[in-house]
């Protein structure tokens, strides 16, 4: 490499929408201070992931700030989750995976832009033992918060005593005990934790990484300081002590250089802005669970009837796999048949929606990106989490920060229209509504030139701009 070129960085994700979104936007950020950065994952993604983004696989990619950001994909020849069952899929995605990260390090090498970090993903552990097997420095992104790393930390290493399921809930009441965190019940702890849960393969691969974190010379966390403060300073303390987690978030749209350069496999709906443009401020009720959450056919019906009878416009992401579960007759030309009142939409551009003064409130699923987006947003909730880490964010939503309200499962009609209620005219509505202003200025303070977690992105850049000579990883600022 020449002497004066940048430093390159190499991203690899999990081809989920969950993940690709928060690697994009912490691509963006680095490559806006001055890096070469190259965007990578399963090959199952490349054609979706290159038409979303307008950057072609495999070129010299686009500005970004003083840096660039290119995408260039792992030739690994997968068939995709639709052909295989879910542990052929991760089974594949990982024999496939190595040779292929493996390979790609080589040609970059012989190109002549060697990379100079790898940042892996905890979907896939095993982009941690490529990389520092290869000679390079490897990072972690951490796509869930803080408090999710502690919560399997601490399962990993025996550290607190688990509330137990037995397929009948939590009988006994037990809480979770751990340093830094409010008590938790089996409700609240991240789901694939749990034996008898169908996805449980998801906890264990992250298990996986934990195990091998010792390995990464950065674990980034997609958080900020601020909203996760008790939890940031109790991990050190911890026996055998944990990587330092670095915040660097909040990774959302809005916020970064090349925001026209978006990572969305599912193409949102065409008018969802002009829509709110013409309804009142603060009116609208917006619900999307997500990418991957799938309801039955009864909670359809139930959410459907919900939503027309809160007596709100309402705007409603149903992605086309759900869409024939609608109450027949439903949705006329793209809007709901209440009064015209409603809009169902496929996908949407959710960061634009929540930033819209329109929006009174989200009804969500929690995700960790969904939960940053309407933090970001100062969008009150209507918590409605289904696995994983949902459950742990949707009460650090309702009873940390004070957001918002649970709906519970079964859903009802009736909870929906009494929870969208509560959120957006109830006696408490004000104090959620200013609470959730407050936090909005926290996480745009994070980003901003200067805040916290600007300040360890730029730690991050300087550090591995350095010399390869000599270089070593050290501590980002505190906290």
């Amino acid at each position: 490499m020449a002497e004066d070129a940048a430093p390159h960085v190499l991203l690899v994700c999990y081809p989920g929408q969950g993940n690709i979104n928060p690697m994009l936007r912490f691509a963006k950020r680095i490559a806006a201070k001055g890096l070469l950065v190259t965007c990578s994952a399963s090959s199952i993604v490349r054609d979706k992931l290159a038409a979303a983004s307008g950057v072609s696989a495999g070129g010299d990619g686009v500005t970004v700030g003083r840096g660039r950001l290119r995408f260039d994909f792992l030739d690994d020849h997968l068939d995709g989750p639709t052909k295989l069952d879910l542990h052929e899929y991760l089974r594949q995605l990982e024999t496939g995976g190595r040779l292929a990260l493996a390979d790609l390090l080589r040609r970059h090498a012989e190109a002549g832009r060697p990379v100079a970090c790898v940042v892996g993903n905890p979907f896939l552990p095993w982009v941690t033992d490529v990389a520092t097997d290869a000679g390079v420095a490897a990072a972690v992104l951490w796509v869930q918060s803080c408090a999710v790393f502690s919560i399997y930390y601490h399962f990993a290493h025996g550290l607190a005593v688990f509330p137990r399921d037995d397929g009948g809930g939590d009988p006994d009441g037990a809480r979770l005990a751990i340093p830094g965190l409010p008590a938790m019940s089996v409700a609240d702890v991240p789901s694939f934790l749990i034996p008898s849960h169908p996805y449980k393969v998801f906890g264990d691969m992250i298990q996986d990484q934990l195990r091998n974190i010792s390995r990464a010379s950065w674990v980034f966390v997609n958080s900020f300081a601020e909203i996760e403060r008790d939890v940031f300073a109790a991990l050190p303390a911890v026996t055998p002590r944990p990587p330092r987690l670095i915040p660097v978030g909040p990774l959302v749209g809005g916020q970064d250089d090349g925001e026209a350069v978006r990572g969305d496999l599912i193409k949102a709906a065409d008018g969802c802005v002009a829509w709110l443009d013409a309804q009142a401020p603060r009116s609208v009720v917006y619900a999307s669970l997500g990418s991957v959450v799938t309801l039955s056919a009864e909670a359809v019906a139930e959410m459907a009837h919900g939503l027309a009878s809160a007596g709100r416009p309402f705007l409603w992401v149903v992605r086309p796999d759900t869409q024939p579960m609608l109450p027949e007759g439903f949705i006329l030309d793209g809007a709901a048949a209440a009064a015209g009142r409603g809009m169902v939409v496929p996908w949407s551009p959710q960061d634009r929606v929540l930033a819209h003064p329109a929006v009174a409130c989200f009804l969500t699923h929690c995700g960790w990106n969904s939960t940053l987006e309407t933090v970001a947003a100062g969008v009150p909730v209507v918590a409605f989490p289904q696995w994983g880490d949902q459950c742990t964010d949707a009460k650090f939503l309702v009873d940390e920060l004070g957001i918002g309200v649970h709906l519970r499962a079964p859903l009802r009609r009736e909870a929906v229209r009494e929870a969208v209620d509560a959120v957006t005219a109830g006696p408490e509505a004000n104090a959620m509504r200013a609470n959730a202003r407050s936090w909005s200025g926290a996480a745009r303070g994070a980003v901003a030139p200067g805040g916290s977690s600007d300040r360890h992105v730029q730690a991050f850049v300087d550090e591995v701009s350095r010399p390869a000579r000599g270089r070593q990883a050290e501590e980002a600022p505190a906290v």
